[in-house]
């Protein structure tokens, strides 16, 4: 497996995280934009520990969210990458593909070309036949990317968020899969690795 601690696409840095992310993290997690379709705004505490969760995962599965910075622009904009889906549903195991970009970062297509790369380095890199995505119905933008990059909804796989108390008007989610064997699945894509 090629681990990719650090990529470039044409206009962004993929990267692991580093301490002079957490401010920034913390900001963007506490912005009501940002967070309108998540269970609630995070205090640094919490975007702390989600960071450190993000680190562990790339510890362990050799993958995770990476930090997104504009090259010659913002250091840390957002984060966009993979994740071992941490709860059970009908289409798990898997491994889900996920963003969060800060709000005055919106409308430059910075999320579509960064998860098209990570896209690109789960199938090429990491072996993946299938990687999923899911989000509430009304979150319209996140579908977009979604769809932006090629994968496809599952309305029969829509499903109740486990992780999400039942009386939740979040709990409904709508489920989006690419596999890599579909046109455009498992492709080479022009990454420049980061010496």
């Amino acid at each position: 497996m090629e681990r990719a601690d650090e990529f470039r696409t044409e206009r962004l840095l993929l990267r692991r995280w580093g301490p002079g992310d957490r401010e920034a993290f913390s900001v963007m997690n506490s912005d009501p934009r940002v967070m309108e379709f998540l269970p609630a705004l995070l205090s640094r505490e919490q975007s702390d520990v989600l960071a450190d969760r993000f680190e562990a995962h790339f510890d362990r599965e050799g993958f995770g969210p990476w930090a997104v910075e504009v090259v010659g622009g913002p250091e840390f904009v957002g984060f966009v990458g993979l994740l071992t889906v941490s709860f059970e549903a009908h289409f798990t195991p898997a491994v889900e593909i996920g963003w969060r970009l800060a709000s005055e970062q919106w409308g430059h297509g910075y999320a579509t070309e960064a998860a098209s790369a990570a896209l690109v380095y789960g199938f090429d890199s990491l072996g993946l036949d299938e990687i999923v995505a899911f989000t509430v119905p009304a979150n319209l933008r996140s579908q977009a990317v979604m769809e932006r990059i090629g994968m496809v909804r599952d309305e029969a796989g829509d499903f109740d968020h486990p992780s999400l108390p039942e009386d939740s008007p979040l709990r409904w989610h709508v489920l989006y899969r690419r596999r890599s064997d579909i046109p455009g699945g498992g492709h080479r894509a022009e990454r420049q690795k980061v010496d």
